[in-house]
This record gives C-alpha cells, structure tokens and sequence, in this order.
C-alpha cells in the first residue's frame, strides 16, 4: 500500500491533530489546567483554517479514486471551516456555563469528528466510503444533541436524531442496495454506478432505488416530508448544536447531495429523478415558510426557516451544472455567516437571560440596539433583501435554475421568488418585534462577552461585504471550473 496517499486527505489529517491535541491535553491534565481547553480548541482550529488555506494538495485522488480532494471540494471545506470557526467563538460563553463547563472538552471533541466525517462525505466518490463519513458525522451529533443531560428537552431531542438518523441511513443503504443490484457491475464507485445507469434500461426497481436514496439523504438536509424531527432536535439542543446543525451539517450534506445525483445518477436525470426533485424543493421552500410564520420559539422559528433555505439550496442541485454547483456553494457560504449570525444574537440573549421567545424580542432595541441591529442584517440577508450578500446568492441561485430554459424550471423558480416573499413577511415579524412594538423591552441592558462579539461581527462583516466582493465568487467559480469533468455525467 502507498502510504503516501494518505497525503491527499491533509485536511482530514489536520482536524485529528486537532482531535487529538484536545484530546490528550483533557485526558493527562491537571483540573486547574483543564479551564484552558476552550481556548486550546478555538485557537487550534483557527490556525489550522488558515493553513488548510495555503497548504498545497499532494495529488487530487487516493485509495484508486474512492477519495477525491480537488479544489471544489477544498473550496467547500474552508467554507465549512469559517462556519466551525464561528460556532467555536459562539460556544465560548456557553462552556463556561453550569451545563458546558464540566464536559465542554467532550464537545469539542465531538465536534471535531463530526466534521471529520463530513469531510470523508465531501470527497467520498465510493459510495462505501460515503456511509462511513455519513455515521462518523451523524453518531457524534447525537451525543452533542444531547449535551444539555438535565433538560428533557435535549434528551427528547436526542432520541428522536438518533431513529431519525439511524432510519435515513437504514432507508438509503436499502436505496444502494438495490442500486447496486441493478447496476450489475459489482462496484460502488459514482463513476461505474453512472456507465451502469447509462448502458442499461430504467427499470422500475432504479426509479424505486433513487427514491430511497433521495429519502435518505433528503432527511439530512430536513427536505419535505422528511422534516418531522428538524424542529424539537433544533429546540431541545444547546443553541451552539443547534447552529452547527443547521449550517456546517445542512452545507456538507447539500454538496455531497450534488456530487452523488450527479456523477453517479446524472445519466437518467430527466428520465427518473428530475420531477422528484421538483415536488420535493416545492414542499421544502413553502411547507417551511407557511410552518415558520406560526413559531414564537427562536430556535423553532429558525429551524423552519432553515428547512425553506434547505429548499433553495437544492435548486442548485436542479441545475446540474457548473454554475449550478457554483451558486450553491456561493448560496452555503452566504447562509454560514447570515444563519450563524442570527443565532449569534440568540445565543448571547439565552445565555444571558435564558429567553428564546419572539415577544421576548419586543423593543429589544431600545435596551440593546448593537444586537438589534445585528439581527436585523442577519434576518434581511435570509430573505435576500438588497444590498446583503443573500439576496446576491439568491439571485445567482435563481439564475442558475433557470439556466436550461425550461419552462417547468421558470415556474419552479416563480414559485420560490413568490415564497421568497412569504419568508420576507415572517422575518420581518422579528425585525418589527425589535424595532416596532410598543411594548416595553423585557430583556434589560447587558453586555455580551469578547467572544460572542467577535463572532457576531464576523458574520455581520460577511453579510455586508461578499454580496459586493465579486473576487469571492470569482474564487469559487474558478475552484469549480479547475476540476475536468465535475458534472459532465449529467445530460
């Protein structure tokens, strides 16, 4: 065996250093030396954001193409980073309280190899390796869900991710079975699934197995009807789980999504998914919208909404092409720092207070105008009001959809820009509790920490400034366009 493919995989390398370093220092130190470890973790971790940066590939493949690592896919991961990067100066405050503070390494250690296992599901082109990546990012997130052990909420929330998780995986293995018995080859690679797929017929029992798939993979991005659990996990979980969920898990699945159904289905698009995929982003984008405007519950309310943005992501998965692939990519690093950044205010109001509902938003500007206004660029950029940087990726989202010209794909896109409205009006009931009502504020004064700041300007600084830095969409449309023959199984 060539050890030195292992080379290839330097950012799953770097995060078990990680891992590791956090790891040990928990395991041989002293109590008092124990209080360094959140410090340790942010610090590590953004050091190695930056080296995964500039740290050349040695090859692009290993393990005979089961592994892939080219610039699209070290494109999406440094995505992800800046995302992790967030969530670990977010998690400062909360560690230290009475629930993190006694097992806040254990988190950071799970944290570390649920990431890890994205990563595999990010350059997995063997669908062998996939599921391997999938349980090694799914198992951990359980245990983080369920983090908060004193509150029936998190244990509640915990149990019902767990079956979630444990029947998708059992549905879409179900789906690769039968994939693989009617491809006849005897291989899992996307590549040989996709001239299998092709020199054969579209029988019956594929259309069933891509369905299966589909399934199993829609409940990792919470698409309708496969959303039941999105709400109470998002609820029951501490507010920092909670945010990495809904960003760096939604974004890693959403890109593995279009690797999959393109390399290794794209040959039977229009033949067999194509129409699924236009109920499913329908249902996801309206179902979504119409639940969140009921939520009074933040963390509910953001979960809804996050199902509806799951919705927009896939129409860059419709699109099946470069720039498809390239907006959706713009569309998760735009929803990283706009996302993040409404959960940024969430967190530093809950920790402070421990109040998660709307009304108790009302007036908050009068006591907190900083977190206000915050929030506000947060909740415009998800509904793509201009000049933010979502309303550029929706745009280029929308654009992208369109870009075969079909008709069904005009009315596909009419019906998005119709709910993007719909999700305007509900974002707006929290824009107008902080700013509008007349009630007196019930949250008082106080200040947020160093760390909760720093990650909420962060994200504040990514809304204003890479809706306008074309540079930054430039550097995806060219990781993108480096790797020959991305989706050039797709008719």
């Amino acid at each position: 065996m060539d050890y030195s493919q292992f080379g290839t995989m330097f950012p799953e390398l770097i995060v078990l250093g990680v891992f590791l370093i956090v790891f040990l220092f928990d395991t041989f130190s002293g109590s008092r030396a124990k209080a360094a470890v959140t410090p340790l973790a942010v610090i590590l971790f953004g050091v190695a954001t930056v080296a995964m940066w500039f740290i050349p590939r040695c090859g692009v493949d290993a393990f005979e193409g089961m592994y892939v690592n080219d610039s699209a896919t070290m494109a999406i991961k440094n995505i992800l980073n800046l995302g992790v990067f967030i969530v670990l100066l977010q998690s400062i405050r909360w560690s230290a309280t009475e629930s993190g503070k006694l097992r806040k390494a254990e988190f950071y250690e799970l944290l570390f190899v649920t990431l890890f296992g994205m990563y595999l599901m990010i350059s997995a082109r063997h669908f062998l390796l996939f599921i391997i990546g999938l349980e090694s990012a799914s198992l951990p997130l359980a245990a983080m869900v369920a983090f908060d052990k004193k509150r029936y909420e998190s244990n509640e929330a915990a149990i019902k991710y767990v079956m979630t998780a444990v029947f998708s995986s059992a549905v879409l293995m179900m789906g690769l079975s039968f994939v693989y018995a009617c491809s006849g080859t005897g291989s899992l690679y996307f590549a040989d699934i996709a001239d299998a797929v092709m020199n054969g017929s579209h029988s019956g029992m594929m259309i069933v197995a891509l369905a299966f798939v589909m399934a199993g993979i829609g409940f990792k991005l919470s698409l309708v009807p496969f959303h039941l659990w999105t709400a109470d996990v998002y609820q029951g979980a501490p507010t920092a789980v909670t945010s990495y969920l809904s960003v760096i898990s939604k974004g890693s699945a959403a890109f593995a999504f279009f690797i999959i159904f393109v390399q290794a289905f794209g040959t039977v698009y229009s033949q067999v998914w194509e129409w699924m995929l236009y109920a499913i982003i329908i249902l996801t984008i309206t179902v979504g919208n119409l639940f969140a405007i009921r939520q009074r519950n933040m963390k509910r309310f953001m979960a809804f909404s996050s199902v509806s943005q799951a919705g927009y992501i896939m129409l860059g998965i419709i699109a099946a092409s470069t720039l498809g692939l390239t907006s959706m990519m713009f569309y998760i690093l735009v929803y990283v720092f706009s996302n993040l950044g409404v959960f940024a205010v969430i967190a530093a109001i809950e920790n402070k207070t421990g109040k998660v509902g709307m009304d108790d938003y009302n007036g908050l500007h009068k006591t907190n105008p900083w977190l206000s206004f915050a929030m506000t660029l947060a909740v415009f950029s998800l509904a793509g009001i201009p000049p933010f940087a979502g309303f550029f990726s929706k745009f280029l989202i929308f654009t992208s959809a369109t870009q075969s010209g079909s008709v069904a794909l005009y009315v596909l896109v009419l019906i998005a820009l119709i709910n993007t409205i719909v999700s305007l009006y509900y974002y707006l009931l929290v824009v107008k509790a902080m700013w509008v009502s007349p009630e007196e504020p019930t949250i008082e004064k106080f200040n947020s920490t160093l760390s909760e700041r720093a990650g909420m300007w962060i994200c504040v600084a990514g809304i204003v400034f890479i809706g306008l830095a074309s540079c930054i969409y430039q550097w995806i449309e060219t990781s993108v366009a480096d790797v020959p023959n991305l989706v050039s199984q797709c008719i």
